[in-house]
């Protein structure tokens, strides 16, 4: 979905520096969640097509920016996606999104954490940790699994449908557990019933002994989902079912830190 402000030219334009207009258009073919042509670029930017194809060309030479196999469509690159996750790890609200999780912690008294898409994975934003000696040990910038990991199969549930299909299609989905999913069929079932119920579970499909319960973030106009809030414990101490009734808690938590903008 493209936000209002890249929809026509902005009367501030004229006004930006070279680096900026270009930081405008990267921004622009991100926003997209797809990968795009010249021409979309030219049409949704309202920017001159000379001018596009050159800070195309440049963001290309850059490494933020590739083309895919029919050498037309541009798409943000490992390189983009991993400086946008410094950013968001090193934000100033980082602070404060850190409260919110501990606050969340001794609510639940579990592990708790902050989890974004990358590439075919699931990379920790943030975490915190219970105070219960029996935990998984995963810090902020760990990745796990898309397909077995709660996290990971709420914001796959929650992507548009063209980059959704086309990641399922890139999926291998090694079993980690005899609990995880297995299939695309599988997969996309249990995508349908995530959409439904708002929420993703993991039970003991990534590690054994292991439950994990997510809940989506969305920006702060209540648009997409941008990241996820989860619980995660081991199964002798916390069951799923004692796990899914702090759902409540979950949801409450991943609204302030969507307000908040951490």
């Amino acid at each position: 979905m493209i936000s209002e402000e890249f929809a026509a030219p902005n009367t501030h334009d004229q006004a930006l520096t070279p680096g900026l207009r270009m930081l405008q258009l990267l921004e622009l073919v991100a926003s997209t969640g797809d990968a795009q042509s010249l021409a979309d670029v030219v049409r949704l930017s309202g920017q001159p097509k000379p001018s596009v194809h050159r800070m195309l060309q440049q963001m290309e030479a850059g490494g933020l920016l590739a083309r895919g196999a029919d050498g037309r469509r541009y798409a943000v690159t490992p390189r983009l996606t991993r400086f946008a996750e410094d950013v968001l790890r090193a934000s100033s609200t980082t602070g404060l999104r850190r409260t919110l999780l501990r606050r969340l912690v001794d609510q639940v008294g579990e592990t708790c954490n902050l989890t974004a898409l990358s590439g075919d994975e699931v990379v920790y934003l943030d975490r915190v940790e219970t105070n219960f000696p029996l935990r998984l040990d995963l810090r902020p910038g760990s990745r796990v699994p898309l397909h077995c990991s709660a996290s990971g199969k709420l914001l796959l549930a929650h992507l548009p449908t063209g980059p959704r299909e086309r990641m399922l299609e890139a999926l291998h989905f090694a079993p980690r557990t005899a609990h995880t999913i297995d299939s695309r069929e599988r997969m996309e079932k249990e995508l349908a019933r995530i959409r439904d119920q708002g929420h993703a579970v993991d039970a003991e499909e990534y590690v054994d002994g292991l439950v994990c319960v997510a809940v989506p973030v969305r920006d702060r106009s209540g648009g997409p989902v941008r990241c996820a809030v989860a619980l995660q414990a081991p199964v002798a101490r916390l069951s799923m079912a004692q796990a899914l009734s702090q759902l409540d808690k979950l949801h409450a938590a991943a609204d302030d830190i969507a307000r908040a903008g951490a």
